[in-house]
């Protein structure tokens, strides 16, 4: 898992007409220390983010919308996938880490090596959509079996034909992209699809750049991949999601479970970090302000945190609460996200 490639830190193309979106969406938002206004004429630094690609579009819209009031604050925000940005993290080389994932044992144990104390705060919901090519018109819909059949390594260099996932579609070569094996969208769509983290087929396009998915697909008729919602949201003029298990990926069912790739995002942010760097503390707390996260999480096109889980991941930050809610399973300690999240205060 820790194999670092050299930490890339591809500049996902958020969008010119998203940042604009956002600038005029959250004008009147205020700023940091919970969006009530104030500037950020004392307040300087760095803050170094590395991690999800799928987390990323929202926490640099989130730094360039916080730049405009403290614009003394300089960010370093890399997109390199869940498992190098907490590399990265429990090494000190950065101060806060996307993940589309929840931390796992390793990381843990790295970052107590590391003597690297974290808060973990979930900001959005997303739902893994899988995606084929507009001009594919057999493809409506697909279960979490067939794409089992698909994706299991057993399928590596066998299943290459549409028909052979679904003897109704054409015996046409079907041609899969996904994410990268240090992308927590790869490490939880593995487990859930596969039935085992990280096992899967070797043989499809991947990057850790959801842009480039969003591309390979746009330009392959006979292409499926899987990424994030939001990519799909922000591309439906050239993608078509498919119904899994008869659910369509909608803010609506991924906002209540029902979509079964549904999945919470984070970002773990350093402790020591916060005391040590007023603008990291200042810049977390604009992030996940009340009258902040919803807009920036909505215009990045992912889908907001229920209000009462909302309210729990602030009061994690507000009281410093530290480690985990989650079990080594990537389930959540408590039965429910908010439950284990007030348990572990």
């Amino acid at each position: 898992m820790y194999g670092l490639r050299g930490i890339a830190r591809p500049r996902l193309l958020v969008g010119l007409c998203l940042l604009l979106g956002l600038s005029l969406g959250l004008a009147a938002c205020g700023s940091a220390s919970g969006g009530q206004g104030g500037g950020g004429e004392n307040v300087s630094g760095n803050v170094n983010i590395e991690g999800s690609s799928t987390v990323y579009p929202i926490t640099q819209a989130a730094s360039e919308l916080f730049g405009q009031e403290y614009p003394d604050v300089k960010f370093k925000i890399g997109g390199a996938g869940t498992s190098d940005g907490f590399q990265a993290f429990c090494q000190g080389q950065t101060q806060i880490s996307d993940a589309s994932r929840p931390i796992e044992s390793e990381e843990i144990q790295a970052c107590k090596d590391g003597g690297i104390k974290y808060i973990e705060i979930p900001v959005a919901y997303d739902g893994i959509s899988i995606v084929v090519n507009k001009k594919n018109n057999w493809a409506q819909d697909i279960t979490s079996a067939e794409l089992k059949t698909l994706w299991e390594p057993a399928a590596e260099k066998k299943v290459t034909k549409w028909s052979q996932v679904r003897s109704s579609w054409p015996d046409k070569p079907i041609n899969l992209y996904g994410p990268g094996t240090e992308s927590g969208t790869f490490d939880f769509f593995t487990d859930k699809i596969n039935g085992e983290e990280d096992a899967s087929r070797t043989d499809y396009q991947a990057s850790e750049n959801d842009n480039v998915l969003v591309q390979g697909v746009a330009g392959d008729e006979n292409a499926l991949g899987y990424f994030g919602y939001a990519y799909y949201e922000n591309n439906q003029d050239k993608l078509r999601a498919l119904a899994l298990d008869g659910v369509d990926p909608t803010a609506k069912t991924i906002k209540s479970g029902e979509y079964p790739l549904s999945r919470p995002l984070f970002i773990y942010v350093n402790a020591k970090d916060l005391e040590k760097s007023k603008a990291v503390e200042e810049f977390v707390s604009y992030y996940i302000a009340k009258d902040n996260l919803d807009n920036i999480v909505e215009q990045a096109k992912y889908v907001t945190l229920p209000s009462s889980l909302e309210a729990e991941a602030r009061k994690q930050f507000e009281d410093r609460t530290t480690g985990t809610a989650f079990n080594a399973d990537g389930q959540p300690k408590g039965g429910s996200i908010e439950a284990a999240y007030k348990k572990l205060q």
